[in-house]
């Protein structure tokens, strides 16, 4: 608990020493035109849906809300551990299991980027006599660096390791977790104390006898501190700066603990230099991957340097073009080249991509949540690419059926409305921050998921709230 909270009271400051010894660097600044600020706002109802227990008198660090058909819940993580299940009104919210109870040594830092990064389930989970039965997954940075990692950056910084481990729940309906310790899929030496994990998961629209069913995606930072100094996003032969696909249930990896699926772009190339479980690469700190229902577009939000923030449309053996090129802009020694954008070929450019510094905005931004609305319950949403700002609170959105191609023109804002009119979540946030007795919260590390139905949901790390849009 002590080694908590002195971590929670030293976060401030971590956060300005890391902007002071990984940002501090010279860049131009592509947009000359701030994101537009009152033309094209939807603004829709945001319902206090269900809240997650503080620990130790400091608000759930929610990062993923995940929905499980074949049990009939929601599940959201907190950082820290522990994963809740939330019945589908809101109004049960279960400890599932906390799996720092586990030995897994959950690291989370004082930068508020450590911890368990993403849980999914298997598409099986609930499905009685198939392989992936009960079987859940967690993606968690860790203090514990024991065994040794099967990943390690050139060089000896060892930071932590960041561990992928399965999970085999005896029956699935059970409240709470009644299964055996995890079983350890992959390690890697993390290198600094930024940019590890972000999200993993299984395609949501895969079935079974599809190609893709029942293999997971994970996502990989680029191993941290500024501007990739180990050179890894480009590099083939690293498993940072990388989107990952490999299944989890085969066994042909080097450890022999999961699969390489065949069509990997670079599964089968003979290659002793590239890795078979890279999916898509020159990624900096991607926090959330998506497929749109309606066509099987996917997307991914990637967290900038110190200008651009971007959301891409992904596909396989993509090359998203960090750290050569910051988004749509060449990148060398920490400044942005405004001058040529997008004169390489082979990179895949970004669909929309933003000022760090605009004026809507914090002193930083970061991209986080995604969501591809298709319902029709909230008809002003209906066919909107939404994405969220982490620290501001700020939610975007574009035409997902008329796709951007590339700058900051065509975002517009979306604001919560709860009753006393139109915000955004950060201010909502702070005006609960209020009514809890607490000090207002100075950012609000925003994440959207789609819950069952097409609902979609906001999460956040400053009061404990999950949130669900309605009309």
């Amino acid at each position: 608990m002590l080694r908590k909270s002195l971590i929670l009271l030293s976060s401030t400051l971590a956060m300005v020493l890391i902007t002071a010894t990984s940002y501090a660097q010279l860049s131009n600044n592509p947009f000359s035109v701030p994101i537009e600020a009152e033309e094209g706002i939807i603004t829709v109802n945001a319902v206090e849906f269900a809240t997650l227990p503080d620990i130790d008198g400091v608000a759930a660090r929610m990062m993923q809300l995940i929905d499980e058909p074949g049990t009939g819940r929601l599940f959201v993580n907190d950082m820290t551990g522990p994963i809740y299940s939330v019945s589908y009104d809101g109004r049960t919210v279960i400890e599932y299991i906390n799996i720092d109870d586990w030995g897994v040594d959950v690291w989370a830092n004082e930068f508020r980027e450590g911890g368990m990064q993403s849980f999914v389930f298997h598409p099986q989970f609930g499905l009685a006599g198939t392989a992936g039965y009960g079987k859940f997954y967690t993606w968690t940075d860790s203090s514990n660096r024991r065994p040794r990692p099967d990943f390690m950056p050139s060089g000896d910084l060892d930071d932590h390791d960041l561990v992928l481990h399965e999970w085999t729940a005896s029956n699935p309906m059970n409240a709470t977790y009644d299964g055996g310790a995890p079983r350890e899929v992959m390690r890697l030496q993390q290198p600094y104390r930024n940019h590890n994990g972000g999200q993993i998961g299984f395609n949501s629209l895969a079935s079974q006898g599809d190609e893709d069913y029942g293999l997971l995606y994970v996502s990989v930072g680029d191993g941290g501190s500024g501007g990739d100094p180990l050179s890894m996003a480009q590099n083939l032969n690293s498993i940072f700066g990388k989107l990952l696909r490999i299944d989890p249930l085969g066994n042909n990896s080097l450890n022999g603990q999961y699969g390489i699926p065949a069509s990997n772009p670079f599964a089968n190339d003979g290659d002793n230099n590239t890795l078979g479980e890279i999916y898509a690469y020159g990624i900096r700190n991607a926090q959330h991957f998506i497929w749109d229902s309606a066509n099987g577009n996917m997307f991914i939000s990637d967290i900038g340097q110190n200008i651009v923030e971007k959301i891409s449309l992904i596909s396989i053996g993509a090359n998203l073009g960090w750290n050569t090129w910051e988004a749509s802009y060449r990148f060398s020694d920490g400044v942005v080249d405004v001058d040529n954008p997008r004169s390489a070929t082979g990179i895949t450019y970004p669909l929309v991509e933003w000022d760090h510094n605009d004026p809507i905005l914090q002193a930083r931004s970061a991209a986080s949540g995604l969501a591809v609305y298709r319902d029709d319950e909230i008809n002003q949403l209906q066919g909107k690419l939404l994405f969220a700002d982490l620290l501001s609170g700020e939610i975007f959105y574009v035409d997902a059926d008329n796709l951007p191609d590339g700058g900051q023109d065509p975002i517009r804002r979306v604001l919560l409305d709860n009753g006393t009119g139109a915000k955004t979540l950060l201010q909502l946030i702070q005006a609960k921050n209020r009514m809890q007795g607490k000090d207002p919260a100075p950012r609000a590390d925003t994440r959207i998921d789609e819950g069952h139905d097409g609902q979609l949901f906001i999460l956040n790390k400053g009061d404990g709230v999950i949130r669900k849009l309605a009309p």
